[in-house]
């Protein structure tokens, strides 16, 4: 495989990594701006703009986009972050520069017709009433709130449905013409592609992107506390969290790793305790949020009515316990499930095109692959022991929980595991 960069004349840059055995390539831009890029009473115009931007162009209609991508065999598809957006292609190779006209197309010339928008925001309405019936998912909205109350990368991606109500395609043309602009934006290709070809396409074909480097980001910053609602379920879904770490953050592999001992898989020490010795639930993991500013570590467990209030104490405990004895095979066995993730995603022409877009929007380069590897290897026991201690001191804890709570420790109670 070769990476390649090149900056256009109007600041879009183009990154490929070829792999010329391959008989297909995934191809796709990535957009600096996401949710925590709106205000308040346009929460969730970056979604819904993402779902528009399929619905017709000046020269495509919403089934002529899907009809051409469809009759060479193609995959086109789009998703909206707290920090990014990203269009993305698959394709057979020799279909490469439809791709990329296509995606050129839809964000430079999408007519967000009302007719469309109407409909759409019917449908964007019913996506949210579908993560609201969704506990498992729906929580991690609630502990996103919580952590980051009152701030724009604090509130739901999707937007509220009154909200979605009211956007008007000023909301979406003011966006795009604000955030869509080139400087902003990362062309990525993987697999069966030239990286002076698909330059030369993205120079043509994207020669009508803006060049403002639009606005500020608003900053945040975590805070903590306390979100319960009590809802007729089987299960009560809960989430602990704790201040985390930025990307470029020196402890970023450390917490990487830590995550992944404490409860990144069936070795974990939250799996085998709370799920293999004790019983107390089916599903727990332990994930890391990292942010350009700021971060947030947490833990989401799925539990009875009964069984939550054993389960709360015993995960703050296996967390405590593996800031003072984190040992070598854990942290080895650890090591080895990240790199073997970041090996076998080199695999993917589609895995390798998000992490090029991603890295270029993060840290301004692609990452090399040897430079990932001894980043992950450098992490040893007693780093994680550090981070972990870091962590678990690093401000108040946020609980968000759903379900029968009744058994729930109150949040001091929690808190107190932490102080």
């Amino acid at each position: 495989m070769s990476v390649d960069v090149t900056t256009l004349d109007n600041g879009l840059r183009v990154v490929t990594d070829a792999a010329p055995h391959l008989e297909s390539a995934s191809i796709g831009i990535w957009i600096d701006a996401g949710a925590r890029n709106e205000s308040q009473e346009t929460n969730g115009v970056a979604h819904l703009l993402e779902h528009m931007a399929f619905k017709g162009t000046e020269r495509r209609s919403a089934r002529a986009i899907a009809e051409e991508i469809e009759a060479v065999g193609g995959h086109l598809n789009a998703y909206t972050g707290r920090e990014h957006t990203a269009y993305y292609a698959r394709v057979l190779k020799a279909d490469v520069p439809l791709a990329l006209d296509l995606l050129a197309d839809i964000l430079q010339h999408s007519v967000f017709e009302q007719t469309e928008l109407e409909r759409e925001r019917d449908v964007v309405i019913q996506e949210i009433g579908q993560a609201l019936d969704t506990p498992d998912d729906i929580v991690f909205d609630y502990l996103q709130e919580t952590a980051f109350p009152d701030q724009p990368i604090g509130r739901s991606i999707l937007g509220t449905a009154e909200g979605i109500a009211r956007m008007t395609r000023a909301h979406l043309s003011g966006f795009m013409q604000c955030h869509y602009v080139a400087p902003r934006m990362v062309l990525a290709a993987a697999g069966a592609v030239r990286h002076d070809e698909v330059a030369a396409l993205a120079a043509d074909a994207l020669s009508g992107l803006g060049r403002s480097t639009g606005e500020t980001l608003p900053p945040a910053s975590y805070r903590g506390g306390d979100f319960r609602r009590e809802r007729p379920l089987e299960q009560v879904h809960f989430t602990l969290a704790l201040p985390g770490v930025t990307y470029d953050d020196p402890d970023f592999y450390a917490s990487q790793v830590m995550t992944t001992v404490l409860g990144g898989g069936m070795s974990s020490r939250l799996f085998q305790e709370v799920r293999e010795e004790r019983g107390l639930c089916y599903s727990i993991f332990a994930f890391a949020s990292s942010f350009v500013d700021d971060g947030m570590f947490g833990i989401y467990a799925g539990t009875g009515e009964k069984e939550i209030a054993e389960l709360v104490p015993v995960v703050c405990e296996q967390m405590l316990k593996l800031a003072a004895d984190a040992g070598d095979q854990e942290v080895a066995r650890a090591r080895a499930q990240l790199k073997a993730g970041i090996l076998m995603s080199l695999e993917s022409s589609s895995a390798r095109t998000e992490q090029l877009g991603r890295q270029m929007l993060i840290y301004g380069r692609p990452l090399p692959t040897d430079e990932l590897v001894a980043a992950i290897d450098a992490v040893d026991a007693e780093a994680v022991r550090q981070v972990t201690r870091r962590i678990a001191q690093a401000g108040p804890p946020t609980v968000a929980a759903l379900g029968p709570i009744g058994g729930l420790a109150s949040y001091d109670a929690i808190a107190a595991n932490f102080a």
